[in-house]
């Protein structure tokens, strides 16, 4: 009896740890500033413009 509720305890406990840890990590990330976005936004279109041909390795 007193088995079941450890089991019962650890799996429940096990998923509410888990859950809260993902929530505060998601919680925590911090937006990119304006000139970081800009500068991953033009890194993205340079890298989409070249074609397979020309793109070196």
């Amino acid at each position: 009896m007193i088995m079941d509720y450890l089991w019962l305890f650890a799996t429940a406990g096990g998923a509410f740890i888990l859950g809260a840890a993902v929530a505060y990590a998601i919680l925590r990330q911090k937006p990119l500033p304006p000139a970081a976005k800009e500068a991953q936004k033009q890194k993205i279109d340079e890298l989409y413009e070249r074609s397979p041909e020309n793109r070196t390795r």
